[in-house]
């Protein structure tokens, strides 16, 4: 036991390790959270004032400024604006013998509980706290708030000042007849709806859960989601529109958690702002243990979960977040930060954070810096993003859109020569507004900006997802990206190397029915989503192939056959009684047999034509019964080999003229035994010559009634090919089709009462004292005719495809056999056996 978990734990060091050496590929990047970050520091709001100050920074301005908690979501912006500020005022192109400075607006900048800065507030005693000032302000800075779009619209309530929103965009902030002062540096979401959509149709996802703010930029996304989704053939399991009200959401809360919580859906969308009624249901849910595939936003990029150890697919945060172009620069510039310019002091709480290869001396409050050879060692006191965040990127547009704004109205200060006011410093908020909205320009890293959104903006997406680490440490892998103006089979490409992280492909479905399998199309269960179905299967020769759920199964061609999986057609093997087949081939030989001994009986009723035994049992009537035996001994051959349309008649009618010449046959020997005996005295002589005269008749009479059947058989349904694709499975059987059943019924009718005639003549004759009476030998020949032709109609048509066949040429070989061994064997006998007896008594 100790071995099996050393072992294992061998295995999962080596993994890990391995992934720690992945995190440098180029495809992803990778932030790490600290676990001491409080929940509820998930995105409060942040607001920054940014004003431009003749010369150089003080060297100690930002100490006062920076001197509080900071909340650890919100380190982000700090570092962002010191690096973008740091940048522009190095640049002498752009405000040049100006500094651009930022301070904090008091009340913003705080964790969700609100009361930490109101703590610290004594510390920075010269800040306005803007939420709360009243009077009039009179200088018209630009003011940068965010991520929530609520501040902003708080804010533009006391302040008339201009102010760009740096979180995701929202069309609520974009009408500028109701907001005049607010800009969104954000990109438009336009296509969001769409790569999320191509996302789940990539993985097979169709049953999906929809979690949204019951506001008009939830309803409107999930109108748009919904067509689109309608388009794919995708559907809603659910839709959760979570009020903005805390009262109203709190008396629902229950339906929410419990309709996530029994769906069967394992991906779910999250769309909405975050610090409201939506996060906490988020939250809560992470906490009641719902292990979801979460798609959403970047602003919704957290680790709930802090202690749960999950590196699969299905406990990942899928977010889709603007691409951006990698600011290379900003990592120098945290591990060469200025710490005595930028004294970034962090509350007791954040002693624990070491950022970009540096610590925090217990000694004193600046940053030491300081490079550490361990890979490992490095990545455990990293705890922030190498990479920014989407609203720390906007932030970093939204500083230079300020920074090109006060450029341009400076110009214009220094071009009209009116300095009245000192420079840098600007009171006619319509000024600013005015050209903040059309500021226009290219950002250092290649990207263009601007601030009036054109309706069709191509916005990348990058996607990625997080996995959580134990004690809520994060992994954040990009794995594919959303090229919206591309064409369509273009558009969505995901990494074929993601799954390095987990080591596997297998990504876990999310459907209300599972596809159906080859051979099972699907019925939909009544009122129920076009997702949700059940699977029954095809029915005889029909297929559903495996690539897709079909609603109907197709049906083989007939020259093919659906193989037993019920997922293609096969060809059918084409196959018929032939000689080869061992059965064909005794039944032809038994054929060729009884022809030959019926021939040899002739002969030896010709060569003993003169005997007592010949004589006295009619021989011409013998030698028409054997000749005519002897053909239907031969028209069993017609049904063995390939059918034509010629075979197809003559098997019928041969059978049916040939058999009636032998039955007319016996009949007429049965009435002349019975003529014999009957009239025997003078008087009667005339009368059994004119019955002899009859008797010669009645063999033609009686053929040509058949005759005139099976004229009327072939005129209105004559036989014909046919091919039997039932019988056996994979094969084709061509056999002949007797075309009307019932004329067929009536030749075999006409032959068995013509069978019952001759048996009923001869058993009255069968005690009539003769030495050659062969009355009883005609009444057995007749028994075991009628016997093989009863036997065969049940058992004909309880068979099928070359079973019929045989059964009907082993009926005709039975009955043929039968009358000759019954009339013959014992005159056979007699003559060449025991000739003794052959002989007339006196």
């Amino acid at each position: 036991m100790k071995k099996l978990c050393a072992f294992t734990i061998a295995i999962f060091s080596l993994k890990f390790c391995l992934i720690l050496c992945s995190l440098t590929e180029p495809n992803c990047f990778w932030r790490i959270k600290s676990s001491e970050d409080n929940d509820g520091d998930l995105r409060s709001d942040c607001g920054f004032v940014l004003f431009t100050h003749e010369g150089p920074i003080p060297e100690d301005f930002y100490n006062d400024i920076i001197n509080f908690r900071i909340p650890a979501r919100k380190y982000e912006f700090f570092l962002v604006l010191l690096f973008a500020t740091d940048e522009i005022n190095k640049n002498p192109y752009l405000l040049p013998n100006m500094s651009l400075i930022f301070n904090i607006i008091f009340g913003l900048c705080e964790d969700t509980l609100g009361v930490l800065d109101k703590a610290y507030l004594h510390q920075n005693s010269n800040s306005e706290l803007f939420n709360y000032y009243c009077g009039i302000n009179q200088l018209c800075d630009v003011d940068l708030t965010g991520p929530s779009w609520t501040t902003s619209l708080k804010l533009s309530i006391y302040s008339r000042t201009p102010k760009i929103f740096f979180g995701s965009f929202n069309p609520n902030l974009s009408d500028h007849d109701q907001f005049p002062y607010i800009y969104q540096i954000a990109a438009k979401d336009t296509y969001l709806f769409h790569g999320m959509v191509s996302l789940m149709f990539h993985f097979g996802w169709t049953w999906i859960g929809l979690v949204i703010s019951d506001d008009d930029q939830g309803i409107q996304f999930l109108s748009d989601l919904r067509e689109e989704m309608q388009r794919h053939a995708i559907c809603l399991a659910f839709v959760n529109m979570i009020p903005e009200t805390m009262q109203i959401y709190k008396t629902r809360v229950k339906i929410y958690d419990q309709q996530l919580m029994t769906s069967s859906a394992k991906v779910v969308i999250i769309y909405g702002e975050v610090n409201s009624t939506l996060e906490l249901s988020f939250r809560r849910w992470a906490y009641l243990g719902a292990q979801r595939i979460w798609i959403t936003t970047s602003q919704w990029d957290v680790i709930t979960h802090k202690k749960d150890f999950s590196l699969d697919f299905s406990h990942g945060t899928v977010t889709f977040a603007h691409h951006h172009n990698d600011i290379a620069v900003f990592r120098n510039f945290m591990q060469t930060i200025n710490t005595s310019m930028y004294p970034v002091d962090i509350s007791q709480s954040m002693l624990q954070w070491n950022h970009f290869n540096c610590s925090i001396s217990k000694n004193k409050k600046k940053m030491d810096c300081f490079t550490f050879k361990n890979p490992l060692e490095w990545l455990i006191q990293h705890t922030f993003d190498m990479v920014l965040s989407e609203e720390g990127y906007n932030l970093y547009n939204a500083v230079y859109a300020v920074a090109h704004t006060y450029h341009k109205l400076i110009f214009q200060q220094v071009e009209s020569q009116k300095m009245e006011e000192p420079k840098g410093l600007f009171t006619d908020c319509q000024q600013v507004t005015s050209l903040l909205k059309t500021i226009e320009f290219t950002n250092p890293v290649g990207e263009l900006v601007d601030t009036k959104h054109k309706e069709n903006q191509c916005a990348t997406y990058d996607i990625f997802i997080t996995w959580n680490f134990p004690q809520g440490l994060g992994l954040k892998v990009k794995i594919g990206s959303y090229f919206p103006c591309l064409p369509q089979s273009q558009q969505l490409h995901i990494s074929e190397d993601w799954e390095w992280v987990t080591g596997e492909t297998l990504i876990p479905p999310s459907v209300c029915s599972m596809t159906c399998t080859a051979g099972f199309r699907k019925i939909h269960q009544k009122e129920t989503a076009d997702c949700c179905f059940d699977c029954v299967q095809c029915q005889e020769n029909e297929i559903a192939n495996d690539t897709a759920d079909m609603e109907q199964c197709v049906k083989c061609p007939d020259d093919s056959y659906a193989n037993l999986e019920q997922s293609q057609c096969l060809q059918r093997v084409v196959t018929f009684l032939a000689y080869e087949d061992p059965l064909g081939m005794a039944l032809g030989c038994m054929a060729l047999s009884f022809s030959a001994i019926t021939i040899l009986v002739l002969v030896t009723f010709v060569k003993y034509k003169d005997t007592p035994i010949v004589k006295a049992n009619n021989r011409i009537l013998s030698y028409i019964l054997l000749i005519s035996l002897v053909f239907c001994f031969l028209c069993s051959l017609l049904y063995i080999g390939h059918p034509n349309q010629a075979t197809c008649i003559l098997q019928q009618t041969t059978f049916a003229i040939f058999f009636t010449v032998a039955i007319s046959t016996v009949l007429a020997k049965t009435i002349t035994v019975v003529t014999a005996f009957k009239l025997t005295t003078p008087e009667r002589r005339i009368k059994k010559i004119m019955i002899k005269g009859a008797i010669n008749l009645l063999i033609p009479i009686c053929t040509l009634i058949q005759l005139v059947l099976c004229a009327v058989w072939l005129v209105i349904s004559p036989p014909f090919i046919d091919r039997d694709i039932q019988s056996e499975h994979g094969k084709v059987i061509i056999i002949c089709n007797k075309g009307s059943v019932i004329a067929f019924h009536f030749v075999l009718g006409y032959l068995g009462s013509l069978a019952l005639g001759s048996f009923t003549v001869a058993f009255l004759a069968r005690n009539l004292p003769d030495r050659f009476n062969e009355a009883k030998f005609l009444t057995f020949s007749m028994l075991v005719f009628y016997s093989v032709w009863i036997t065969f109609l049940p058992v004909y048509h309880s068979t099928r495809g070359k079973d019929m066949v045989i059964v009907e040429v082993f009926s005709i070989l039975a009955s043929s056999a039968g009358l000759l061994g019954c009339i013959f064997f014992q005159k056979c006998y007699v003559l060449l056996v025991r000739p003794d007896l052959n002989v007339l008594r006196k």
